[in-house]
C-alpha cells in the first residue's frame, strides 16, 4: 500500500486491531513517513495525524514495555524495537511542523497554529522520555530539535494557548510551553535512577503540574539565585543550574515556585485520608509510594538545583562491586555466614553448604577474617564473585563508576558491596542511578551508605517468635558525626515494621533492637534507625536478661 489515499488511510486507521500490536505498529510505522515523502493536502494530512495519534499511543507504549523493564544494552536484540519507536516518534513531529510550513504558519488561525505547536513539541519530547525509559544516553541533536520547537511556538506567539488533547489524561488540554515544560521536569528528575513504574508516573506527573511551572526572560537589574535552573535553548541539553549557564538572548529562566506549593498541598492531603487518584496523579498509585516518589521530586520541580554536598573529583582506579545479600555479606565479613555457635545444632541450608564447601570448621573465636588470597579462592568456589568497574569520578557519597563489558543484572537502587580502588574494606552502597552510553558501555551512580558495616546476625523477637528460627545476616552501620548520620542497621526489604523487636547476635553478644523509622529503601534492603534495648551473654538463653 502506497498511503498515498487520505481516504484510505482513515480508513485503515478504522480496521487496526487495538490487540495485534506489531501488525499495528509496523503499519503505522510504514504510513507516517509515507505521508511525509508524499504529503497530502494540509487539512487532509492533519487529518490523518489526528486519527491516527490514539492508535500510536497504545501501540508505542506497548513496544516500550518490552526494553522499559532494565536498563537496554546496545546490541540487546530490543535495541531494534527502540529504534522503531524513536523513528515514529520523529516522524510524528516532523509530520506537524511539516503541515504547519505546508498551511502557511503565519497566516494559520491562531487555534490551529497552537494546535501543530503542541503536538510537534508533545511528539519532539518524546524522543528523550524514550532514551530515559531505555536507560540510553540521549543522541546529539534531540535536544536541539526539541528547543527549535518550541522557539517555533514562541515566534509564532501560540506557546502558551491551550489546545484540546484527549490524550493529556488529566487536563485534555495542553498549551506548546506545557508540553516543553512537561519533558524538562522528567529530565529534572534523576530518570536514569528511577524504575520502570517510577519513571511512568514521572511522566504522568510531569504532564500534570507542567501548568504550574513558567519559562521566563531574566529581567533587568535581577540577579537569580545561580542554583535556580535555566534553559539555554541554544543549546544542545536540558535544565542547568543558572550559575553554569552564559548570559544570552536564548536563555530563560525556570520558575517551579508554583509547584513547590502543589506538592506540598498535595502532600498535606495525603496526610488527610485523600487518594492519589482523586488528586489526579492515578488509581494505580499506593499512597506511601506515591508520597515518597513526590517528596523526592520536591527539591529539583519546585526550588532549586540543591548543588553537591561534596565535590567530585576525578580519580583512576578500579572499584569491586558485589551484588546479592549473601556475596556483600561475604565479602564485608571476609568469611562465609555461620549460624550464631549457640545454635550450631540448628544448621540452615547455607551453613551445611558452608561446611561442605570448607570442611569442618573450628569455633567462631578461632575463625579470624581471611586474607585477601583465602577470601578470592573462598569467593569462587561459592560463586561470590565481584566484578571490577572503572572510577570515573568521586566524592565523599559516592562513585560514578562505568564498565565495559557489563555483565551483572542490575536493578535500581538495589544494595551493592563496594571496595574503593584505594580500600581495604567493603562498603555498602545503593545503586541511584544506571545509564548505558552510546558506545555500549554501563555507567553507574553509586551511594555509599556511611560507616564501616559490620555483618551480624538477626531473627524477629517476640511471643510469636520461633526459638529455632534461623539467623540471617544483617549490616551494622555505627553513626558518622561529621555527615550527621545515626546508628543503623540494614536489613532485608520486608523486615521493617514500626516498633519491631528484633534479635541481633554480634559475636559473643545477644542483644534486641527495636525498630523506629526507615532511612533508605530498596528493592531488596531497607535501612533502618534503632533504639538498643537489652544484651544477654552468649551462653544465655534467647529472651533471658544477661
Amino acid at each position: 500500500m502506497g498511503y498515498h489515499d487520505p481516504v484510505e488511510c482513515l480508513e485503515l486507521l478504522n480496521r487496526l486491531h487495538p490487540l495485534n500490536i506489531d501488525e499495528t505498529h509496523r503499519l503505522l510505522s510504514e504510513m507516517v513517513p509515507a505521508l511525509l515523502r508524499k504529503p497530502p493536502a494540509p487539512e487532509q494530512h492533519l487529518a490523518i495525524l489526528e486519527a491516527a495519534r490514539p492508535h500510536i499511543a497504545l501501540a508505542q507504549s506497548a513496544m516500550a514495555s518490552r526494553y522499559a523493564a532494565h536498563p537496554l544494552p546496545p546490541d540487546s536484540v530490543e535495541n531494534e524495537t527502540l529504534r522503531s519507536v524513536v523513528a515514529l516518534w520523529q516522524a510524528m513531529a516532523r509530520s506537524y511542523e511539516h503541515v504547519a510550513r505546508a498551511s502557511g504558519a503565519e497566516i494559520l488561525p491562531a487555534d490551529q497554529g497552537a494546535l501543530l505547536a503542541q503536538r510537534r513539541i508533545h511528539y519532539a519530547g518524546m524522543v528523550p522520555l524514550e532514551y530515559f525509559r531505555a536507560h540510553r544516553s540521549i543522541p546529539r541533536g534531540t535536544w536541539t530539535a526539541l528547543h527549535d520547537s518550541f522557539c517555533a511556538a514562541e515566534a509564532l506567539g501560540v506557546a502558551t494557548s491551550r489546545v484540546p488533547d484527549a490524550l493529556n489524561d488529566i487536563w485534555k488540554a495542553q498549551s506548546a510551553a506545557e508540553a516543553f515544560v512537561a519533558v524538562l521536569l522528567v529530565d529534572l528528575a534523576n530518570p536514569y535512577g528511577r524504575s520502570e513504574r517510577d519513571l511512568g508516573w514521572v511522566c504522568r506527573w510531569a504532564q500534570r503540574f507542567a501548568p504550574y511551572c513558567e519559562l521566563l526572560g531574566a529581567p533587568d537589574g535581577e540577579s537569580p539565585q545561580p542554583a535556580a535552573y535555566g534553559l539555554d535553548l541554544g543549546a544542545d541539553h536540558g535544565l542547568r543550574p543558572l550559575g553554569v549557564l552564559r548570559p544570552s538572548a536564548a536563555l530563560r529562566r525556570f520558575d517551579g515556585s508554583k509547584l513547590a506549593g502543589q506538592i506540598k498541598a498535595v502532600l498535606k492531603q495525603f496526610k488527610q485520608g485523600v487518594t492519589p487518584s482523586s488528586l489526579g496523579l492515578g488509581a494505580d498509585c499506593p499512597v506511601d509510594a506515591c508520597a515518597r516518589l513526590l517528596l523526592s521530586l520536591y527539591r529539583p520541580w519546585g526550588l532549586a538545583s540543591a548543588g553537591r554536598r561534596f565535590p567530585r573529583r576525578g580519580t583512576q582506579g578500579r572499584a569491586e562491586l558485589t551484588v546479592g545479600w549473601p556475596s556483600i555479606a561475604f565479602h564485608v565479613s571476609g568469611k562465609p555466614f555461620e549460624q550464631p555457635p549457640i545454635y550450631a545444632t540448628q544448621r540452615s541450608l547455607r551453613s551445611d553448604i558452608s561446611l561442605l564447601t570448607f570442611g569442618e570448621r573450628v569455633t567462631r573465636a578461632h575463625n579470624p577474617r581471611w586474607n585477601e588470597n583465602e577470601r578470592l579462592r573462598a569467593a569462587t568456589r561459592l560463586g561470590f564473585r565481584c566484578e571490577h568497574w572503572q572510577v570515573a569520578d568521586h566524592s565523599v557519597s559516592g562513585f560514578r563508576l562505568y564498565q565495559d563489558p557489563h555483565t551483572h543484572r542490575l536493578e535500581h537502587h538495589q544494595l551493592v558491596g563496594i571496595r574503593p580502588p584505594d580500600g581495604e574494606h567493603f562498603l555498602l552502597a545503593q545503586l541511584s542511578w544506571l545509564m548505558y552510553r552510546a558506545d555500549g558501555v554501563m555507567e553507574a551512580g553509586v551511594q555509599v551508605l556511611s560507616g564501616l558495616p559490620r555483618v551480624v546476625a538477626v531473627r524477629p523477637f517476640g511471643l510469636s517468635s520461633n526459638l529455632h528460627e534461623a539467623f540471617l545476616e544483617a549490616f551494622l552501620l555505627p553513626p558518622t558525626p561529621a555527615l550527621k548520620a545515626g546508628a543503623s542497621i540494614v536489613l532485608p526489604a520486608k523486615w521493617f515494621q514500626p516498633q519491631r523487636v528484633i534479635e541481633v547476635a554480634d559475636g559473643a553478644e545477644r542483644y534486641q533492637l527495636r525498630l523506629t523509622k526507615p532511612i533508605l529503601r530498596g528493592p531488596d534492603f531497607v535501612q533502618v534507625s534503632y533504639e538498643t534495648l537489652e544484651s544477654q551473654a552468649s551462653g544465655a538463653k534467647p529472651g533471658t536478661a544477661r
